[in-house]
């Protein structure tokens, strides 16, 4: 099986949180099941070594701000801490780092640290720290704006401790400032931040930016030998300094809204300006509607169109403009008004044209939204306006993706600074799929600025080559579901009528597949036939075939239009096998979760009994609880963790406000923990409980005792809420109440407890435009194998999976046999092995044992 993002980040940890150190607590047992991958002999760094300093690493954010690079920050600095580093960050990026801490030509020894922060004890290993916890010191709200200002004027590289990172995730842009520095483009500019990264004992080096800032940090490694040396012969280091920082370490994280880094299938920040946008366009089509006017609305993007076409897509718009695929025609603005023209003859009220601020036609000549204004007026006649959504765009707080990704690499980037070497190529840390991966950092630059290069030469194809393979199909499919044309129409010997339908709960991004299909049978010139309400609908005759703008709408919808239930077709077999003969259905398209699979496995195996289930069989996986077996990937679930982050983050400020207060969280999911882990990483809680690992009363006075210790060491008087997130069915006896009443008996004058059941409000909401997008692109992809299928005669059943970097139509029977049947879910879940890292940047397992040895820095292999 292909690896889980977590496929470096849980060997590591487990290679530094021995058996030993895991008594009672089924978080770290390492039951259930291994880790579905393998680790790269020597990619992670040994065990730590006595008598060696400790590594200190420091981390910045560079160039545009984007949500979700605070996440990065507080995952560098806790998963550095809990692997024994001490951390650093240097505020306003390298315009600070150049500048230092002006204020003092303090410089550390490896017995110091740089100076404190405001009311913090100077020494980690000080007496202060209770309970055993690792670098708590600093009270946490110093780097928040208009609190500490005083204290850091004139500090730019500043020691932090855990607490110094707290609530981080949940806040959009970058806490620790960005600036844009002239200086550093200098050479003189580097050799002062390598000098102050010199007297500040600083090894290594996590940047969070764009291509640029980068860019910058790979010339400043490449250029370090030269630096050092010189810095020695000017007499501003020692010979000693000069022999213990020979190398600098440099890992990269890519911070842009604007999704345009090579090599990567997503950029942190790009998730959450992809919901402004939508936002924005959803609440602008309700107006446009009313008025039946037009807009066009321009988008970030001036090499990369990526934000326009996502949110085309997810927007159900009607037009779009990107830098990579121009209009083909010179005369774009005919071609525009031949397609918009036949939207309004179908009956559309409404028109939306989406343009990226770098669009231009075939000659690269820039279109500019006034320019498509005045042709929509003057020779459609529609009222139209436009919008600019400018810097919105980067505002908000990071969506749950977005705080995900952010701390998965962030963690990933301690991991890479530790394995490297001086021959090492500086990485850059990104994702393709659902796998973390590592590249050489200029490779991934030089890439992404190839893209305008080509586009420069007019290499339209070349461009779009050089992006990831999802940007592809989703341009394709943004073509053949808007364009009321013939030129993909199949030959008539080939058409199919296509059934869809959907099997059991609802889940955000349902309606959005059911649009896709039903406009991508027709643009094929296949006839798609809804069936409404499961298979009970099928029996009852509830049967329709759709139209183009019968499902305009329904894109941005929640639930199922078409209506959903649990009952299988095994339930009477014979009738669902008439009914598929009355309509005369050629191939099923079924959407659904784990019951939806258990369909198609039903129907494959009736196909010797009854001939009307010869016919090709696809599943599309969509559920809330990402319960179905091989995919680590389900539609709905996007939409359900952000909407228990966003309640999180609300129980968060009421829990903060009491101070002492705990929060007990219960989530849906069934069988399944998917989503009480990943809205546990998303919204930074202390402790989650899932079916897999389940509740008993040791882990449970080990739970209370972690969470006594670790309001101990809180400042007095700035305590905050804690969550504690339990997945509905992690225990029979221990619930949600009973949980919550045992920490609040137990809290006494600590803490108190209350409880919070989300209930079904995680099946509601709108959905999220990731679940929008991929529910896109993977239902265009299951029409072309059902085309396949009935091309080749054949009568396949499978179900379509992401797998770690990969897509692939799994067998239905191979889905079967994954199947874990009592529990209704996988029997290996690639994100179990996330509990590890949620638990080390809770602080539970450094709270539990000794502290790390204050002479000990873990040693990079080869």
């Amino acid at each position: 099986m292909a690896a889980n993002p977590l496929d470096r980040v849980a060997q590591q940890l487990e290679k530094i949180l021995p058996a030993s150190t895991q008594p009672n607590s089924p978080h770290l047992s390492g039951a259930a099941t291994p880790p579905p991958f393998a680790w790269t002999e020597g990619r992670g760094s040994a065990p730590p070594t006595p008598g060696k300093r400790r590594t200190r690493l420091a981390c910045l954010t560079s160039g545009g701000d984007s949500a979700g690079m605070n996440a990065a920050v507080r995952a560098v600095v806790k998963m550095a801490i809990a692997r024994g580093c001490e951390a650093y960050v240097v505020r306003e990026g390298w315009e600070g780092l150049v500048r230092g801490n002006e204020e003092s030509s303090h410089v550390p020894t490896d017995n110091a640290t740089s100076p404190p922060l405001a009311g913090a004890p100077v020494d980690v290993n000080a007496p202060q720290r209770k309970g055993g916890f690792v670098a708590t010191y600093g009270e946490g709200e110093l780097l928040k704006e208009g609190e500490g200002e005083q204290t850091l004027k004139g500090r730019y590289i500043i020691r932090v401790g855990w607490d110094d990172v707290r609530g981080f995730a949940s806040i959009g842009g970058t806490l620790i400032g960005t600036a844009r520095c002239a200086a550093f483009r200098e050479i003189e500019g580097r050799r002062k931040a390598a000098l102050n990264l010199v007297r500040h004992g600083i090894d290594a080096l996590v940047v969070c930016g764009g291509d640029g800032s980068l860019t910058g940090a790979d010339r400043l490694r490449a250029e370090w030998p030269e630096h050092i040396q010189a810095l020695l012969e000017s007499g501003d280091i020692s010979q000693e300094q000069y022999d213990t920082y020979k190398h600098l370490n440099i890992v990269g994280l890519v911070g842009s809204i604007d999704n345009d880094m090579a090599g990567t299938d997503m950029t942190i920040g790009a998730t959450t300006a992809l919901h402004r946008i939508c936002d924005a366009v959803d609440s602008i089509s309700s107006t446009a509607s009313s008025h039946s006017r037009a807009f066009v609305i321009e988008v970030m993007g001036r090499h990369c169109g990526w934000l326009a076409l996502m949110a085309a897509i997810a927007t159900g718009a009607d037009y779009m403009f990107i830098p990579e695929r121009p209009p083909t025609a010179e005369d774009w603005q005919s071609s525009m008004c031949k397609v918009l023209s036949r939207h309004r003859d179908e009956g559309k009220r409404k028109t939306i044209v989406i343009i990226a601020e770098g669009a231009h036609d075939c000659n690269l000549n820039p279109i500019t939204p006034d320019m498509v204004k005045d042709v929509l007026s003057n020779r459609l006649g529609l009222d139209t306006r436009v919008t600019t959504l400018g810097h919105t765009q980067r505002g908000g707080n990071p969506v749950a993706y977005d705080r995900i990704l952010a701390t998965l690499q962030g963690a990933e980037a301690v991991e890479a600074v530790l394995a490297s070497t001086p021959n090492t190529p500086s990485p850059v840390i990104g994702i393709q799929e659902n796998k973390i991966t590592r590249q050489p950092l200029m490779d991934a630059v030089a890439k992404t600025q190839e893209v305008a290069k080509a586009i420069e030469r007019k290499d339209f194809e070349g461009a779009l080559g050089l992006r990831d393979p999802e940007f592809e199909d989703c341009l394709h499919a943004f073509r053949a579901t808007t364009r009321l044309n013939t030129e993909y129409r199949v030959p008539e010997n080939e058409r199919m009528r296509v059934g869809i339908i959907h099997t059991g709960a609802p889940a955000g991004g349902m309606n959005a597949a059911t649009r896709t299909a039903v406009r991508y049978c027709l643009c094929h010139g296949h006839t798609p036939v809804a069936i409404y309400n499961g298979f009970v609908g099928l029996l009852e005759g509830n049967v329709a075939e759709l139209t183009w703008l019968r499902v305009d709408q329904w894109g941005t919808r929640g639930g199922s239009e078409l209506g959903t239930n649990r009952t299988l077709p095994a339930e009477d077999m014979e009738a669902i096998a008439r009914k598929l003969a009355e309509y005369k259905l050629d191939s099923l398209l079924i959407v659904g979760g784990f019951e939806a699979m258990v369909a198609v496995n039903q129907l494959d195996q009736a196909r010797n009994h009854y001939k009307a289930l010869n016919i090709p069989l696809v599943h599309l996986p969509a559920t809330i609880s990402n319960n179905v077996p091989i995919t680590e990937w389900s539609i709905g679930s996007d939409t359900s963790i952000n909407v228990l982050v966003d309640a999180c983050d609300a129980i968060k400020q009421s829990a903060s406000a009491s101070r002492n207060r705990v929060f007990v969280v219960e989530t849906q999911g069934a069988g399944c923990g998917y989503i009480a882990m990943l809205g546990a990483l998303a919204s930074g809680a202390n402790i989650v409980y899932t079916p897999e690992g389940g509740i008993n009363l040791k882990q449970l006075v080990t739970d209370v005792e972690f969470l006594k210790k670790r309001y101990q060491q809180d400042v007095a008087g700035k305590s905050e809420g804690r969550l504690v997130i339990r997945s509905e069915k992690a225990s029979k006896t221990y619930s949600t109440e009973v949980l919550s009443n045992i920490l609040a008996e137990e809290g006494k004058d600590l803490f108190d407890a209350r409880l919070v059941s989300l209930g079904h409000t995680l099946q509601g909401g709108v959905p999220s435009p990731r679940d929008r997008t991929r529910a896109v692109r993977l239902t265009v992809k299951c029409i072309d194998w059902l085309e396949e299928q009935n091309r080749a005669g054949a009568s396949g059943a499978a179900s379509i999976a992401i797998q770690g970097a990969g897509i692939r139509f799994v067998p239905v029977g191979e889905m079967m046999g994954a199947a874990d049947m009592k529990h209704r879910r996988g029997k290996v879940q690639w994100w179990q092995s996330m509990q590890k890292l949620v638990d080390v940047l809770s602080g539970r397992v450094n709270l539990e044992n000794e502290p790390l040895d204050s002479g000990i820095v873990p040693t990079a292999t080869s």
